[in-house]
């Protein structure tokens, strides 16, 4: 799990705050509330300018950015895509994370689980804003991490696309016991699939604790 202590960064100001790990936990708030700068420091974009961050009981301040990438690995809002085909976009994260190629089976089950039915020889630069964006979660999945941080993951799909992503992720990740936190803007996504809500206001994020789910069911 993550533990804040006395966070200070920006609009951020987090007195205690624990995340359970292997959960789903949405972060819902305002624009401009903290959101982001939470979701980076977890991913060790930023730094606390006071206070310190745990996860499981390991300071934040002493891990190896890098390495601690490899395996808490963050989807941006608007994510990078790298000059190639669909296949060359999901191997790169296979490199980052020191792990051997994916097979086509593991590429195409990862596209399937994001709902982006393209072919692996296609050119990443054709894809619209969502399917660049279901891709970089592809690549997450395929990366094998522990802790997937997400920006906003349904924010250029419809409702009907971004309710089957959820579904599929949601199933995805509680089969792993993988660590989802996530921003969103909807609260009907926050309150289906969450299994915690942390509210951001004015840079002090709340623990909703009512809508817990145990991880079997």
């Amino acid at each position: 799990m993550f533990r804040f202590h006395e966070v200070k960064a920006g609009v951020l100001q987090v007195s205690e705050l624990t995340i359970p790990a292997k959960a789903i936990t949405c972060i819902i708030g305002e624009s401009g509330s903290g959101k982001t700068t939470l979701l980076r420091l977890l991913n060790v974009l930023d730094s606390p300018e006071e206070g310190e961050i745990w996860f499981d009981g390991v300071s934040l301040n002493e891990v190896n950015p890098v390495e601690w990438r490899r395996k808490a690995v963050m989807v941006p809002q608007s994510p990078v895509m790298f000059k190639g085909t669909v296949e060359d976009n999901l191997q790169v994260g296979r490199r980052f994370a020191g792990q051997s190629a994916a097979t086509r089976e593991q590429m195409m089950q990862a596209l399937f689980l994001f709902s982006l039915d393209k072919e692996l020889s296609q050119a990443a630069d054709n894809l619209s804003g969502g399917e660049k964006q279901r891709l970089a979660l592809a690549r997450a999945v395929l990366m094998e991490p522990f802790v997937l941080l997400l920006d906003e993951p349904t924010s250029a799909l419809d409702e009907a696309t971004a309710d089957t992503l959820m579904q599929r992720l949601s199933a995805y990740t509680r089969e792993r016991n993988v660590t989802v936190i996530m921003i969103t803007h909807s609260r009907t996504i926050a309150q289906t699939y969450a299994d915690f809500i942390v509210e951001v206001k004015n840079g002090i994020p709340h623990m909703n604790g009512g809508l817990q789910r145990a991880r079997n069911g």
